[in-house]
């Protein structure tokens, strides 16, 4: 009797394990400087993107997603480490003016899975990484082909390296190769890995691109001409007033007034090498069919920032526009829409409670952002009814789902824009002065305020505030 009943619990664990749900792997496709607005199959035909077009029309869209905005002038640093620690703008822990470390306390996104029996792998870009509290060692259990900071002069010119078993760097000899194709290799190389296991895995590919220098292969290049661009609708020669940004790096890359011309010049460049990384997360979509592993697989398309590229007379992301804190953002894979999209506000560091909602992992407590999951399944759920934006000490925003205001501070001077993005997208008509839109104003000052006290900008002990109480000691005084 007993041996039978130790049979049948035998039988039926195995049934139950059959039955319960495969844990989904997930493949995050994160690129660097790449604007909102750079995809073919959500509007821009001027642009080759057909493998992120495969991922658009095989998933789901977000169109209002954005960043949070930097407190450095590196703003991929801040951005990169809001989306692994889950924690806002102001509460992240930083050194100095452009490193940032996430908490020893605070539990990564791939160290969350990988606490959960995930394979986290990663390549490319990886800061915040190396630094003292050892974010990367913690949050992967292997990588390769990761870049060695420093010494970036060119995309086939980039300082990479390989880790050990036991952890130490292993420099890579330059070969010419462009270090997106390096990138695609290495998750290539992975994935083939996986062919014959089951055990879930989270492989991040951090691309470097299409952040400048905008140089990569002649037949990428050859696709794109200066005379077929056009100008951004809000292209302008200069900036209207002083933003606090125009003696930095990104600002310099082109003379004032800007030059038409020039502008069409790099935006044509810049599309080649959108449409270069599309070749390479076009491999990495082929290998990951090949791996058996596509069916159970969520794939995310993300950037860490957008690019001004001659909009509003700046040439960086060193601001808050919409050309520079909206991002492209689209989730494919099991349980999710195909061909749908989204508007609903959203930052998309909100994926990281999604990620872990969606695949059984516990969400960590140092988690701030808020699942998307219940958009994802009804079109019609409410998400965020506001978002806030920051730069530095010298710019502060709100939007609503129609408005935005844009605050200044600098050098002791105000400045103030309102947009009504639903009739003004590229944010043209600045509606400030107009006595027509003063409710409007104050309420979104009003709701600023609020975020000030909430986000704890210019009170946060994170090493970010004296950037803010610089900015709301000039806010607060009479124009």
């Amino acid at each position: 009797m007993i041996s039978r009943l130790a049979t049948l619990l035998t039988l039926l664990t195995a049934a139950i394990a059959t039955a319960a749900p495969k844990r989904p792997n997930v493949l995050f496709l994160f690129t660097d400087d790449q604007r909102h607005d750079t995809i073919q199959a959500l509007g821009n035909e001027r642009i080759q993107t057909p493998h992120i077009d495969r991922l658009v029309n095989g998933g789901l869209s977000f169109t209002n997603a954005y960043i949070m905005g930097a407190s450095s002038m590196a703003v991929c640093t801040p951005s990169r480490a809001c989306l692994f620690s889950g924690r806002t703008l102001w509460n992240l822990e930083s050194q100095g003016l452009w490193d940032f470390e996430i908490a020893e306390t605070d539990t990564t996104l791939t160290q969350a899975f990988r606490q959960r029996g995930y394979t986290t792998f990663a390549t490319g870009k990886n800061d915040p990484g190396f630094g003292k509290n050892g974010h990367f060692s913690r949050s992967f259990s292997t990588g390769s082909r990761l870049y060695d900071r420093g010494g970036h002069r060119g995309q086939n010119r980039t300082p990479l390296f390989n880790l050990s078993p036991d952890g130490e760097k292993i420099k890579l000899e330059p070969d010419g190769r462009f270090n997106a194709e390096h990138f695609a290799d290495a998750c290539v190389e992975f994935l083939n890995s996986r062919k014959d296991l089951d055990e879930p895995f989270f492989a991040y590919v951090s691309f470097m691109t299409p952040h400048d220098p905008l140089n990569c292969p002649e037949e990428f290049l050859a696709k794109y001409e200066a005379g077929d661009m056009k100008l951004p609708a809000n292209f302008r020669p200069r900036h209207p007033f002083d933003a606090g940004v125009h003696n930095i790096r990104d600002e310099k890359l082109m003379k004032l007034p800007r030059s038409e011309d020039k502008v069409l010049e790099r935006l044509a460049r810049y599309y080649a090498l959108v449409t270069h990384t599309d070749a390479q997360i076009g491999r990495i979509l082929e290998a990951l069919e090949e791996s058996g592993h596509a069916a159970n697989t969520l794939i995310v398309f993300s950037s860490d920032n957008g690019l001004a590229l001659g909009s509003h007379g700046l040439m960086g992301k060193q601001n808050v526009y919409e050309h520079s804190v909206k991002v492209p953002f689209i989730i494919s894979g099991p349980g999710i829409p195909a061909g749908e999209t989204r508007d609903q506000l959203c930052y998309i560091y909100d994926i990281f409670p999604t990620l872990c909602e969606m695949a059984g992992v516990e969400i960590p407590e140092n988690v701030e952002y808020k699942s998307l999951k219940p958009v994802i399944t009804d079109a019609e759920a409410t998400h965020r009814d506001h978002l806030s934006f920051a730069f530095m000490q010298w710019h502060r925003a709100v939007r609503d789902e129609r408005h935005k205001l844009i605050e200044y501070a600098v050098d002791g001077s105000r400045h103030t824009q309102l947009f009504d993005l639903k009739e003004d997208p590229h944010e043209l008509d600045n509606l400030a002065d107009d006595p027509a839109h003063a409710k409007t104003l104050a309420r979104l000052r009003e709701l600023l305020e609020k975020e000030r006290v909430r986000l704890n900008d210019g009170t946060s002990s994170f090493g970010r505030a004296d950037q803010g109480k610089e900015f709301w000691s000039t806010y607060a005084t009479d124009e």
